[in-house]
């Protein structure tokens, strides 16, 4: 039904395997991959424990934008690492200091037209120049580098439909939030939202690439624009025009469903803490008392967005009550905005500009005070992931943000500001790739470096055919990989699986870890217990890997989100799914289960039969997986399956 839509004929141009039908797994030749040093040190380490010779995209980069902070000797080993690697088998790397990964891509390498897979949940934000970007654990994307296809469920397409034009004050920010606030986080697995009609044509690329960055707190498989006319202009000057090329649904594309949003209706939006979910009206919560301005992040950190900041707090100061920190996106930005007269604007205000690096959006630094309210523009606000358990994270748009900066509330920029900053978009930007390290045709004699924090890749055996543990944890609805494998101050154990685990669930039972592994070493296997929305947030594999080390066999949720389940099975973890809510209930924490007939099940109707023998009743669930992906489980996970396949089959 959605052939003729951008995404559709971007994928059949891509098609390696399967039918483009709803529901089917589909393979899709890969053009260009993504990774960043939080999650791009182990997808490295799985390239290599996988065989491949050499890197067979057409463009893989690896980013050093989220350990950035040099806190001992662990993120700098990593990042030594990742410029080796690269330069030993063939990707491009990006220095620290160069940007933010989706920013930076977009500036330079991102085409419409191209595939890409990142080991980065915000990978989508290519979509907003036309490529089809979705973000995947680093094994997928280990696979993706030696050539091998990515496969999906092919996804239900659905047309945003935008019409009119934004009012003075508000953003594309809103557009987004308000498409949140319509349709929440959770419900929109096996999606693609792509956007259409006359209101396109009224935003700028990189305010198509707010919307398609923050879709992903949506769930979705991925959002995309159409490439046009703007889309040219943006690659023109940026000096890339000759990758242009148009590509926009035919007014008889189909689509499985259409959203209609009116710009010209929408109002300044916030999320309130603690889900991207919470949206309201400004209007409803001004006045509320703020601690901390944090202005940044891949989602809000372009030269138009720091350059209306700048204009907003243009011969004022931040209310002397509060904290103001500006995160330039990229290199590019900074080095524009400090030519075009923003940066002293900025730091004349009292705005504190820190690194263009992910930083304060992953709780890398400018956590808020106790009980602290803090308002910021990047993508997420979970409980916690500022690094201030206490604190309350509203998100917003730049506008917003600069606005209650001066007034040390939240404040709705339309009452009291007069008309906004206008920003001329540059003709051509700044361009200087000196911070890019591209790959030598000779390899010879080059080495890799590890430091004494880098570890291997932990081996899994094959799935049993009994499944008999004890649930070790019991969680609620919209738990993150925040939750599962929180980032922060342990960010840089990342590509040390055996530290790492230790942490796995800590922000909700710091004894999940030592339990876990002790039923494991006794013999015993772990399963654990979800409600709504499971693994929601990051892409970050290691929710799924460093479960798989301390004995996790199964998730058994109400429903599972899209990447985390997706990395549950590369790393042969059941993901499985309730039939009935309320069996949810009716098991507890430390309850023993049997999960017999693994292989027959898997192969019969995907119905499994659960026992709980602590509290003596048996209840169904069930699994959705393709013949592919129950291969890849009872091999013991995709490393397992690749080498028993042999790689022939994935590059």
């Amino acid at each position: 039904m959605s052939r003729n839509t951008v995404f559709g004929q971007i994928i059949n141009e891509h098609l390696v395997a399967g039918e483009m039908i709803h529901g089917q797994e589909i393979g899709i030749r890969i053009d260009q991959t993504l990774t960043q040093d939080a999650t791009g040190t182990m997808a490295a380490l799985e390239f290599e424990s996988l065989g491949f010779p050499t890197v067979k995209t057409e463009l893989s980069v690896n980013y050093v934008d989220h350990n950035t902070f040099q806190d001992g000797f662990e993120n700098a080993d990593d990042h030594v690492f990742l410029r080796t690697f690269s330069a030993k088998y063939g990707a491009v790397f990006s220095r620290p200091g160069n940007g933010i990964c989706h920013q930076v891509h977009l500036e330079r390498f991102a085409l419409p037209g191209k595939t890409m897979v990142g080991s980065d949940s915000h990978t989508p934000t290519a979509g907003g120049i036309g490529s089809v970007a979705i973000g995947a654990g680093g094994l997928d994307v280990a696979v993706a580098m030696g050539g091998g296809p990515y496969y999906i469920v092919y996804p239900r397409v659905v047309r945003v439909d935008l019409t009119g034009s934004l009012q003075p004050w508000v953003s594309a920010k809103d557009i987004i939030l308000e498409l949140l606030l319509r349709l929440s986080t959770r419900g929109n697995v096996g999606t693609v939202m792509e956007y259409g009609g006359p209101g396109v044509s009224t935003l700028s690329i990189h305010e198509r690439a707010t919307i398609t960055n923050m879709g992903a707190e949506l769930g979705v498989t991925t959002s995309i624009f159409p490439s046009d006319e703007i889309t040219r202009d943006f690659l023109r000057a940026q000096g890339r025009e000759s990758g242009w090329r148009q590509i926009t649904a035919p007014p008889d594309a189909g689509y499985d469903a259409v959203i209609e949003i009116n710009l010209g209706s929408l109002v300044p939006l916030a999320a309130l803490p603690h889900s991207p979910e919470n949206v309201v009206p400004v209007s409803d919560v001004e006045g509320t008392a703020i601690d901390q301005v944090c202005i940044g992040s891949c989602t809000n950190s372009s030269f138009k967005d720091l350059m209306t900041v700048a204009g907003i707090l243009k011969g004022k100061t931040a209310h002397p009550g509060l904290s103001l920190t500006v995160a330039p996106g990229s290199r590019q930005v900074l080095l524009m905005i400090a030519q075009n007269g923003g940066l002293e604007q900025l730091i004349a205000s009292g705005a504190r500009i820190v690194e263009s690096a992910c930083g304060f959006c992953i709780g890398s630094g400018q956590a808020p005070p106790s009980n602290g309210v803090s308002v910021r523009t990047n993508n997420r606000n979970f409980k916690g992931r500022c690094g201030t358990a206490s604190a309350g994270v509203f998100l917003v748009s730049p506008e917003v943000a600069a606005v209650s900066a001066l007034t040390g509330e939240i404040r709705d920029p339309r009452n009291g500001f007069g008309n906004p900053p206008h920003v001329t978009m540059p003709q051509r930007f700044v361009i200087d790739d000196s911070m890019f390290i591209h790959p030598q045709e000779d390899t010879t004699g080059t080495e890799i470096h590890k430091g004494p924090n880098i570890g291997i890749v932990p081996e899994n055996p094959p799935c049993p055919d009994l499944i008999q543990g004890n649930v070790a944890l019991k969680v609620g609805d919209r738990i993150t990989t925040d939750h599962i494998m929180p980032a922060g101050r342990y960010l840089k154990y990342r590509s040390n699986v055996k530290k790492y685990a230790e942490f796995v669930f800590s922000p909700i039972d710091d004894t999940f870890a030592k339990r876990s592994l002790a039923l494991a070493e006794e013999g015993h296997h772990v399963i654990i217990v979800g409600g709504d929305g499971y693994g929601q947030g990051s892409s970050r594999e290691h929710a799924a890997l460093c479960p798989m080390y301390l004995g996790v066999k199964a998730v058994i949720a109400k429903s599972i989100e899209r990447i985390h389940a997706a990395n549950l099975i590369n790393f042969g973890i059941i993901p499985l799914t309730f039939i009935s809510a309320g069996d949810y209930d009716r098991v507890e924490q430390s309850d023993i289960l049997t999960i017999p007939d693994i292989k027959d099940s898997l192969y019969g109707d995907g119905i499994f039969s659960v026992n709980n023998a602590t509290r003596d009743f048996t209840f169904d669930v069930q699994s959705r997986l393709s013949d592919r992906q129950k291969e890849i489980l009872l091999d013991g996970g995709l490393l397992n399956h690749v080498k028993n396949m042999g790689r022939k089959e994935y590059g």
